[in-house]
């Protein structure tokens, strides 16, 4: 019996490598940086259209013609926006206005607004560039419209941006309102019938009312029709299966079986391919009936990829040239690096969708009616080789022929070349992969030649990460790690600096939009020290040179580089002095432990000690400040804080020993080891530690213990993390543990840095459970929210965020 043995184990491993992710909250497509970005936010890839991370429509196009019939497999067509009323996007309009709180039916169209101030929308603060500033707490508009058109379209669209809360209202009757809540760009949502009914021929008034409490104002409107999308035959989905750098789908058209494989190759062992903009569109077709069938293929993208809004025209070029078909498409204007923000896409350089002359496709610019036209004909019309206009589609089509069982594939490469990437310190920087010269055109003929062997290199490790993240922690948190592997990855740039040094630059993704975010870099740090350390040198090293430049001028770490992509300084309006200096210790100790060696740590001994000394001074019972939870407000005394400062003061203590520094190692580690004795009865509240010291009954998770443990520093008793742990597996609801004491809300990825205190499997799984019950059954399906509700699982705030690269800490654990 015992020869059986290996087989059996063979086979329950192989079963696990194939049992990886087949529900997420959203499925990374194409994921390189956060403005090259793609997701499906549906569970079937043909029920929705693809999107960039922010949520607005990015299309994509997958028909297959079997036999004559066509078949939609991916992605759904995107109509463009037709105004009924424009916004000021484009272009300003009159209307009056007041900050002062107005007469009852200031919104009707009889009330008299003569004492009003005339002026142009959209109002908003300077740094926006609206057409008319606005500062004040409210301000009510009234745009009074002629309208001409006949009122029997189908679909009337409100086209809204508003910071903060809103009320709008047509001719008198409410359109929509919001309370607690805000647009960084203009969103749509349907008006109903009954409100529709009071849009007339002749006057009408189109009345706002914004309120601006903190931070950024914003108020425009305008309306909006849409065309009703054409019906389409939708491709059978059978099955979706997610890997580190893969979303695999197959569907049913019909008799033929068909394959569509994303491959984004983030392999972070070739920083060159690391950065390369190239996704790999892979279709793969075979009869499923034993009968011949006639079978062609369209892939297409919307020219949408290179905007921040629709309504900006672009350039779409076709050409042939170095043994591909190449289709381009990018702004009119190319205001490069001139938008800066959160919610904001790229709209310089340009996309790319090209296609090996030796697959044989042929390819055309349209429209959306006109492709889906053109398919459903013998052969699309080529065109013309150059298109302006708004909403373009960059066709490809692929001839496959009869084809029979043998199965028979096809592949588009999509690409973006965004030029200038980054600017740095008022210097322009160019991705890495452009660092020596290198054109698009070279780097996707090298991406073509190297195809296969790259599939196979990702497959390959694909397997060993899905594998190594099952020993450390279980099929669910290995499922998890699968899932947050290209995020966090694509919410960074790559670039070199002047100084010859890697910047590897995260974006704040819907958190405030901050570049290079050292309470950022901090959670997503385990996922890089798994796998290439030098990458987290590239999210430090322009965190010490603002400070070794002069540029950063205070005795402790800054906060963040500034507002992606324009890395030239802080711009976060308030600091985190003790959070980001224990972070930036922190970390560099986990680069010497991860290198066995302190080599980075002495290049920047000087900064690192001007750090410590301000924790040793501030940092054991910090005053009343933010820290990367700054969601939750301002807290004094803050007890998990404090175990950040402690664990800093010891891991510098730690490099100093590596260094040779041998009366500075003694000192700090015997003053860390002397705080954290005199933080245990300050912060011990009966079975578990305060959330903040002098506070009974309260309680959070000190996530930052986790580094006394992988760095084995040895600070704190091992019964301190034991208690912890223990109370937390009391405290848990079904999507997850709270953050603390304060909310119901909570952070999965500190969850798991959390779980990564427990002693032994089963704890660590029991509090793994409800991040994986979240992670596949919250009803808020955007790519993984770092915060969310653990009564209901739905998000609370954040999503895209590199933070999930802190679901890797497990695998450090050892």
């Amino acid at each position: 019996m015992m020869r059986f043995i290996p087989f059996f184990l063979f086979m329950v491993v192989a079963t696990s490598l194939q049992a990886q992710v087949d529900k997420a909250p959203a499925y990374p497509l194409v994921t390189h940086n956060p403005y090259f970005s793609l997701w499906s936010f549906t569970d079937r890839v043909n029920e929705g259209p693809t999107r960039h991370w922010t949520g607005k429509p990015q299309a994509l196009l997958g028909l297959i013609k079997v036999d004559g019939k066509i078949y939609n497999f991916l992605g759904q067509p995107e109509y463009p926006l037709l105004d009924v009323l424009p916004t000021g996007e484009t272009k300003p309009y009159d209307c009056r206005y007041t900050e002062q709180k107005p007469g009852d039916g200031w919104m009707d169209p009889k009330f008299d607004d003569a004492t009003w101030t005339a002026g142009k929308a959209p109002f908003g603060t300077p740094e926006a560039n609206p057409a008319t500033v606005w500062s004040s707490p409210e301000i009510w508009v009234r745009r009074t419209f002629d309208f001409k058109e006949s009122t029997s379209f189908e679909k009337l669209l409100l086209q809204l941006r508003h910071d903060d809360d809103v009320e709008v209202y047509l001719n008198g009757e409410k359109v929509y309102s919001c309370e607690n809540c805000w647009t960084g760009d203009y969103t749509t949502y349907p008006v109903s019938d009954a409100v529709k009914s009071k849009l007339v021929k002749g006057r009408n008034v189109l009345a706002m009312h914004c309120i601006n409490p903190r931070g950024n104002a914003w108020i425009d409107a305008g309306f909006a029709r849409q065309e009703s999308p054409k019906e389409l035959t939708p491709a059978v989905q059978t099955a979706v299966r997610v890997t580190a750098t893969q979303t695999k789908y197959t569907f049913q058209c019909g008799p033929v079986a068909l394959d569509l494989t994303f491959l984004s190759p983030l392999l972070m062992s070739d920083l060159d391919l690391l950065s390369r903009p190239v996704s790999y569109v892979n279709v793969s077709v075979r009869s499923t009936d034993n009968k011949q069938h006639a079978v062609q293929l369209n892939l297409s993208a919307s020219s949408n990829l290179a905007v921040n809004s629709a309504k900006q025209p672009v350039v779409a070029e076709r050409k042939a040239e170095g043994g591909f078909q190449w289709l381009k498409a990018g702004t009119v204007e190319q205001p490069v690096l001139k938008r800066k923000g959160d919610d904001v896409r790229i709209d310089w350089g340009y996309a790319y969708a090209v296609a090996a002359d030796n697959e044989k496709p042929w390819q055309t610019i349209s429209s959306i009616d006109e492709l889906l036209k053109g398919f459903a004909a013998t052969k699309p019309s080529a065109g013309k080789p150059s298109v302006t206009g708004t909403s373009l589609w960059l066709n490809t089509f692929f001839d496959v022929g009869t084809i029979s069982s043998t199965a028979v594939d096809k592949t588009l490469m999509l690409a973006y070349d965004d030029g200038d990437a980054i600017q740095y310190f008022n210097q322009n920087l160019k991705a890495w992969w452009s660092k020596d010269g290198a054109t698009l055109p070279q780097v996707v003929s090298k991406a073509w030649k190297d195809f296969r062997s790259i599939q196979s290199a990702c497959k390959t490790f694909d397997e060993k990460l899905f594998a190594d993240a099952l020993r450390a922690g279980g099929e669910e948190y290995a499922k998890l790690c699968v899932m947050a592997y290209r995020q966090a990855i694509a919410a960074h740039q790559l670039v070199k600096s002047p100084q010859g040094d890697i910047l590897f630059l995260s974006k704040e993704n819907f958190s405030n939009g901050s570049i290079n975010t050292v309470d950022v870099t901090y959670p997503s740090a385990p996922l890089f020290l798994v796998y290439n350390p030098d990458l987290l040198k590239g999210m430090l090293n322009g965190i010490f040179y603002y400070s070794e430049s002069g540029k950063w001028a205070k005795p402790f770490a800054a906060h963040d580089l500034g507002t992606y992509p324009l890395a030239n300084g802080q711009t976060y309006g308030e600091d985190m002095p003790v959070e980001e200096s224990g972070n930036m210790i922190i970390l560099t100790a986990a680069i010497a432990k991860a290198e066995g060696n302190p080599a980075y740590a002495r290049k920047h001994w000087a900064t690192l000690t001007q750090w410590v000394q301000f924790l040793e001074k501030d940092g054991f019972d910090p005053g009343n400040q933010l820290c990367t939870d700054d969601f939750a407000g301002h807290l004094a005394r803050n007890a998990n804080l404090s175990v950040k400062a402690i664990v800093g003061i010891g891991a510098y203590a730690q490099m100093a020993a590596a260094l040779g520094e041998t009366a500075t190692a003694t000192k700090y580690k015997a003053l860390a080891k002397d705080l954290a004795l005199k933080w245990m009865p300050l912060a011990a509240d009966g079975n578990h530690y305060t959330l903040a010291f002098g506070q009974p009954g309260t309680w959070s998770q000190k996530y930052n213990l986790v580094w006394d443990k992988l760095l084995g520093l040895e600070l704190f008793p091992k019964e301190v993390y034991a208690t912890e742990v223990k109370y937390y597996l009391t405290k848990q609801n079904a999507f997850g543990l709270p953050l603390d004491s304060r909310k119901t809300y909570t952070k999965s990825d500190w969850i798991l840095w959390t779980a990564t205190l427990a002693d032994n499997r089963k704890d660590f799984e029991a509090l793994v459970k409800p991040v994986y019950h979240y992670a596949t059954e919250t009803p808020t399906r955007v790519p993984l929210s770092d915060w969310h509700e653990t009564l209901d699982g739905r998000q609370v705030g954040f999503q895209a965020r590199s933070v999930v690269g802190g679901y890797f800490i497990k695998l450090l654990d050892k």
